[in-house]
């Protein structure tokens, strides 16, 4: 056969080359989304009971939880409005799956979950996908977030709602279609309802978009979503406001020294050329959440003291994606095995210097009090028939999770329980009242918070005036958060001043 002949079959026979396919991402997304995943269940499963232990304010969680959700409402309108939807949340929760301590925390520990499967998918859509699945790892293992995944309050939830109204803000800038627009809003406005700060959030994602001179269509239906978020949220806020009284406690900023500390490694992160898919930068989102939450309530405070680490929990997302594309950044610049081995030591260190930490968040100790603690010493220390104070009378709060440890006391100053009377702690009678009532008793029990600061009211002052007066300590045992104090009548009161005769130091607190 010629050349000319066999042409045409070796034209046949040759064919363009097939254009190389792409990878899928799905794989590498589905490890960046369940990796962080399940290394949030596993710390937030492991020492998840804390030795059986509930601190006070997931007692309030507990008591309210298991009111109706009427007499939730009812309640709101006097105190804790701001955690209303949340209890609400829990007494469903406990109606489905029964009331105990773990069904308190798994509801954190799951949302935590979903929040560092978040965190994962914000760094793999601006930063790829190693930078993704180290941003969710880092997440996890951050010492704050491990502690409130165990903790029967909002903050794990929401933390959970403002990384994916986050990575629904990302998605929506290329996109602009309404419906995503509506996801973002309908989210940021549940975490504003979950807790009222989760709105500082909405700040730094105005921010990032200024920052990032996106069009100005996406800049104007991110402004409608805000303005939905904050309509929804004005109504709460104000009604939430009357109540104020119940931060008093707050006298100064909280851990405000761990806040600065990450906002300046987030800083310093940044600074490093850390990728660019789309059109926001992975650190103009990231910093504005580190930085601007705190930095807008510590302003605040400069009016009333309002900063709390927690309350700014969801900071750490930014944090997370940051040293994730820091970590990943690293890494690509390795030009030799040296290198390698320097970045397997440095993350071994900081591996090992976390053990420590984690430890310790899952003791008793690591919470500001203990209740479960409080309430087993008035048991031990009491004897039936005593009398019961508390000083302050809001503190009931500390011992109300388990009525078995009080049932055999008489409350001295209570007039109405907590539940009857829609209130956290019950409506305590007036003040010569309880003083005419520690009277008939020769042994008491009082409950006092450490480092508490007495309300300077009537009841107050009765119960301590009448306690130095009539009655001496017998002994006092330290819990960790409060102290547990017997009192026994005094045989030979007639050397002392009559209570109700303003004699000097009638109204002050108990003797150490």
């Amino acid at each position: 056969m010629s050349v000319a002949e066999r042409g045409p079959a070796v034209a046949r026979t040759v064919s363009r080359p097939a254009p190389a396919r792409r990878r899928s991402p799905g794989p590498a997304k589905a490890v960046v989304v369940i990796a962080p995943l399940v290394l949030s269940v596993a710390l937030g499963l492991w020492g998840i009971r804390r030795k059986n232990t509930m601190w006070g304010d997931e007692s309030v969680t507990y008591q309210l939880a298991h009111r109706d959700l009427s007499q939730i409402w009812l309640t709101a309108q006097h105190i804790d409005l701001v955690h209303a939807l949340y209890y609400a949340v829990m007494h469903e929760i406990f109606g489905l799956f029964g009331a105990g301590l773990l069904t308190l925390r798994l509801p954190s520990v799951l949302a935590m979950s979903v929040a560092a499967s978040g965190v994962g998918l914000l760094g793999l859509r601006l930063a790829g996908p190693r930078a993704g699945l180290l941003a969710g790892l880092v997440f996890a293992l951050l010492p704050q977030v491990q502690k409130y995944a165990q903790e029967g309050r909002s903050y794990a939830m929401v933390c959970a709602l403002i990384s994916w109204a986050t990575y629904a803000l990302v998605i929506s800038v290329p996109h602009r279609t309404r419906w995503r627009w509506a996801v973002y809003g309908s989210t940021m406005l549940l975490a504003c309802l979950l807790h009222e700060f989760a709105v500082l959030a909405l700040v730094a994602h105005g921010v990032t978009l200024v920052v990032s001179r996106v069009p100005r269509p996406v800049l104007k239906a991110w402004s409608m979503s805000a303005a939905g978020v904050v309509a929804g949220l004005l109504p709460l806020a104000i009604r939430s406001a009357r109540q104020s009284a119940q931060v008093s406690w707050i006298d100064g900023p909280v851990r405000l020294n761990d806040v600065l500390a990450v906002a300046v490694v987030g800083v310093v992160c940044a600074l490093a050329p850390l990728g660019m898919r789309g059109p926001v930068r992975l650190s103009v989102l990231a910093v504005p959440i580190v930085v601007l939450p705190g930095l807008l309530l510590l302003i605040a405070s400069l009016v009333k003291p309002l900063f709390v680490d927690r309350y700014v929990l969801y900071s750490n997302i930014g944090i997370a994606l940051l040293l994730g594309a820091w970590m990943d950044y690293l890494l690509r610049r390795q030009r030799s095995s040296r290198t390698a081995w320097i970045a397997a030591v440095a993350a071994v260190a900081v591996l090992a210097a976390l053990v420590q930490p984690s430890l310790s968040l899952r003791t008793p100790e690591s919470r500001s009090n203990d209740a479960t603690a409080i309430g087993a010493a008035v048991r031990k220390e009491s004897r039936p028939g005593d009398g019961l104070l508390y000083l302050s009378g809001r503190h009931r709060i500390l011992t109300a999770a388990n009525p078995e440890d009080t049932r055999l006391l008489t409350d001295l100053a209570l007039a109405q329980d907590a539940i009857s009377s829609n209130t956290l702690a019950g409506v305590e009678l007036p003040a010569q009242d309880i003083a005419a009532r520690m009277l008939e008793f020769d042994r008491i029990v009082a409950v006092r918070a450490a480092d508490a600061h007495l309300p300077n009211n009537p009841q107050e002052e009765a119960k301590t005036s009448t306690l130095r007066h009539y009655f001496r300590e017998y002994g006092t045992t330290h819990v960790k958060g409060a102290r547990v104090t017997v009192y026994v009548r005094d045989q030979d009161p007639s050397a002392k001043a009559d209570p109700g005769s303003g004699s000097p130091g009638a109204s002050g607190g108990v003797r150490r």
